[in-house]
């Protein structure tokens, strides 16, 4: 199944964002060589694709996983849990409808 994955920033998280980011992108990679990651993305503290130095206010990332206990197990061993870039992750089920 489908799971929705959305981290929530700390203020000013940019410079930790930076540090963990290839270990974070790693994990993303993996997913997506595996078949299993259908979108993952920051969003940005403002209206722009490049924030600059405004940074990101958090994550979204949908994969699939066998049960919602491991895609928040997935979710809590992020690169960005452990560098402190996310104050708080939550995790849902999601079911795609469109794109078909």
């Amino acid at each position: 199944m489908w799971y929705a994955i959305v981290g929530q920033d700390v203020p000013d998280s940019l410079a930790l964002r930076i540090d963990a980011r290839p270990a974070h992108l790693e994990r993303l990679r993996a997913l997506q060589t595996a078949g299993r990651l259908l979108l993952a993305g920051p969003f940005p503290a403002i209206d722009s694709v490049d924030p600059g130095p405004a940074g990101f206010s958090g994550s979204l990332i949908v994969a699939e996983f066998d049960t919602l206990a491991a895609a928040q197990s997935w979710a809590e061993a992020d690169p960005y849990m452990a560098a402190g870039v996310y104050a708080h992750v939550s995790v849902k089920p999601f079911k795609k409808v469109l794109p078909a």
